[in-house]
């Protein structure tokens, strides 16, 4: 990523970030990445598509995804706050829908609590997910779950306490300034697995 590129998308993602994002209402179908974070007011045991069914431990996870196809962070945001159990029209989807995303089961018993967003055409998603792991108290708590397709531990990460936005923000930013844009697939050392 040349350094013009690295500050363009360090000054979307700082005014993206920079306010505690509710809803988002975006005019442009802009590509991007995003983090979903949720909560869970207690242990839910959730089947999760063909990873299986696990306890899921009360407390706070963050989801992170990429919307890069049609429709962009618009669509898959509109997506996931319909799916979310914070959604007056959830109850009504749940039934007879087929699930299409890992977090599709979550958000069907967690709260959607708020959204971090960055326009961007570049994939995100895998060093976003690699900050979120590396945050105080980060746990995987489900191997694979929103990995399907890279060779990260996992896109969801689970927190005891709500993380800080503003520590996600500056260890991205530091991690972005020191990298190229290949794609960094690793669970750092402190990442401890919740689930089997």
């Amino acid at each position: 990523m040349s350094r013009r590129r690295l500050y363009q998308f360090l000054a979307q993602f700082t005014i993206a970030v920079s306010a505690a994002i509710i809803v988002i209402e975006m005019t442009e179908a802009k590509a991007g990445t995003y983090a979903l974070l949720l909560k869970l007011d207690k242990q839910e045991r959730i089947t999760v598509g063909k990873l299986g069914t696990f306890d899921f431990p009360a407390g706070y996870y963050l989801y992170v995804g990429s919307a890069l196809g049609p429709g962009g962070l618009r669509a898959r945001l509109a997506h996931h706050r319909r799916d979310s159990k914070s959604s007056s029209q959830s109850s009504s989807r749940q039934k007879g829908k087929k699930f299409h995303w890992h977090i599709d089961y979550l958000l069907q018993r967690a709260q959607l609590v708020e959204v971090w967003s960055a326009a961007s055409e570049e994939r995100l998603e895998c060093k976003w997910s690699e900050v979120a792991r590396e945050l105080s108290g980060a746990q995987v708590p489900l191997r694979g779950f929103g990995s399907s397709e890279c060779r990260c531990p996992a896109h969801l990460i689970y927190f005891s306490a709500r993380p800080n936005r503003e520590q996600f923000e500056r260890t991205l930013q530091v991690n972005l300034a020191h990298r190229r844009s290949s794609r960094t697939c690793s669970a750092p050392a402190n990442a401890k697995q919740v689930l089997p």
